[in-house]
């Protein structure tokens, strides 16, 4: 049991970040970005300050970019 919250529930915080996510935008709702943005920077933050780990750092930074683009892009796609 204690290794369920061994990285104090941020991990899951960024796991269910990344759910939500991904029903939103499965259901074309652009928030799923935002949910997506808010989860890659919850892997950040727990790459860097807990796993020390520098492929979830840089992988999530990527994403966090294309997340961002994504949620610029969707209005310019509607007009």
């Amino acid at each position: 049991m204690t290794d369920l919250f061994k990285y104090y529930g941020l991990d899951w915080l960024a796991m269910i970040l990344s759910v939500v996510a991904m029903v939103l935008l499965g259901n074309k709702v652009k928030w799923g970005f935002v949910s997506f943005m808010f989860a890659n920077v919850a892997w950040i933050t727990l790459g860097i300050l807990l796993l020390h780990s520098y492929a979830i750092v840089i992988g999530n930074i990527i994403f966090l970019i294309t997340n961002t683009r994504g949620f610029i892009k969707w209005n310019k796609t509607k007009t």
